[in-house]
């Protein structure tokens, strides 16, 4: 009897000092994606409506931090109920936790898993403003970021990622988020818009980025951030499934750019910028959720097929008439019902896990189970995040008037512009009283 016991207290888990440290890494790369997200979506939005942009995504870092310490951890990772929903009342302020505690059989501390995935809580619903650009009251949306996050974001959670919860219990593979943040946000996002309608002036007035630059900055942030996005959520366990998703995560976001990039040159005829960055973002949607079941082949197949499926799906709003402001739906929900999905042509069976798919000999199984992950989230949060957004609507009012629309959302709701020309070109006004300008000398030529 005491042999047995020695043997397991040998067996478990102690802390290391290097996953700690690779998982406090990872958590601060995940945090900078949102300010990623941030230059991403604001680059894309006319230059009246940028700094309200930047806002709607920085924004969530206060809010979602402060409700993942009180209630949130404990909602989507505490002891599961009915398979929707979780609580453990030790994690509500995070005041119960030892400081060497460890997380459910790992080798780090709970309070790491915790900021690991409060970064994951906070990027989700900073990804839904993308789709509300222009047109939303900065205090409806900050509302509306605490209402989501505590009855769609935390629960649904708590079903992919949660022990007990529904779809982990279903076998839905979801290795960093494709159902958990893409599919919810991107579903969010579109119930949201069908809410609070389009913004003045959509499919007449020309509404191109201000800030290409802004743009390209934000997508290699995002791209650079994903890397601990996506290896990360392994949580440090020394048996290679992290790097073999780190390299996947590069493969698919390359295949994808270029997919893109391909479609558009054909569709188009041009290669743009906006175009690298969007197939990028598509790619690293993809791979989020598929990266830890596939070969670095299947992430090449992955990343491209997202990436032009996406390309094409941004197109349809223009089809059927809902105004999503920078594509969120296009990208995001697309590209993780696509990642999703193919992890049940294309899991190999030899990387996350035994289980194969269609193409290495699985069978039709994991399809199914992932075709159930896909349309519960999407189904729920659409139809949840519409709810809401009417509510609000119908209470404290969503948007903005239209005359502060066409005015400029920054003004009216920050009182600041992002860029201030007035002192371009300093000294101008005094030169102009002591010297006269060319035209003025030209004007005085003539009249002589």
């Amino acid at each position: 009897m005491a042999s047995a016991i020695t043997t397991l207290a040998a067996d478990a888990p102690t802390l290391s000092a290097a996953n700690t440290g690779f998982m406090l890494i990872c958590s601060a790369l995940v945090m900078l994606m949102t300010p990623g997200l941030a230059f991403f979506y604001g680059g894309m939005v006319r230059v009246k409506s940028s700094l309200n942009m930047l806002m709607m995504s920085f924004i969530s870092l206060g809010i979602v931090t402060i409700l993942w310490v009180l209630y949130g951890f404990s909602l989507a990772f505490g002891t599961d109920s009915g398979s929707l929903i979780g609580w453990n009342s030790d994690y509500v302020g995070l005041s119960g936790i030892g400081i060497t505690e460890l997380w459910d059989g790992y080798t780090i501390p709970v309070y790491v898993f915790a900021v690991f995935q409060l970064m994951f809580a906070v990027i989700t619903p900073a990804l839904i403003s993308g789709a509300l650009a222009d047109r939303v009251k900065f205090s409806a949306w900050a509302l509306f970021t605490v209402l989501w996050v505590t009855v769609v974001y935390f629960p649904v959670a708590h079903w992919v990622w949660g022990d007990g919860g529904w779809l982990f219990e279903l076998g839905v593979i979801d290795f960093a988020g494709g159902t958990a943040v893409h599919i919810n946000a991107g579903a969010a996002a579109l119930g949201v818009i069908l809410v609070i309608g389009k913004r003045v002036g959509f499919k007449k007035d020309p509404m191109r980025p201000h800030s290409l630059p802004l743009v390209m900055l934000g997508a290699g942030l995002l791209w650079f951030g994903w890397f601990g996005f996506n290896a990360g959520s392994w949580l440090g366990n020394d048996d290679g499934v992290g790097a073999v998703m780190f390299v996947n995560t590069q493969v698919a976001t390359a295949a994808a750019m270029l997919a893109w990039l391909l479609y558009e040159k054909l569709r188009h005829g041009s290669f743009t910028t906006l175009g690298a960055a969007s197939g990028a973002v598509a790619g690293l949607v993809a791979i989020t959720p598929s990266g830890g079941a596939v070969s670095p082949l299947g992430a090449i197949a992955v990343g491209a097929i997202a990436g032009v499926l996406c390309a094409m799906a941004v197109g349809l709003k223009y089809k059927f008439g809902y105004d999503d402001s920078l594509d969120v739906v296009g990208v995001h929900l697309v590209g993780g019902v696509a990642g999703s999905l193919l992890v049940g042509l294309f899991a190999t069976g030899g990387v996350q896990s035994d289980v194969a798919g269609l193409f290495y000999g699985g069978g039709l199984e994991q399809l199914g189970k992932q075709a159930i992950g896909v349309f519960s989230v999407l189904a729920y949060s659409l139809v949840a995040s519409a709810l809401l957004a009417f509510l609000l609507d119908k209470t404290i009012g969503m948007r903005v008037t239209e005359d502060d629309e066409v005015s400029g959302i920054d003004q009216v709701e920050h009182a600041e512009t992002a860029y201030d020309f007035s002192g371009a070109g300093g000294g101008s006004s005094s030169r102009s009283t002591a010297l006269p300008t060319p035209a003025a000398a030209a004007s005085k030529k003539v009249d002589a």
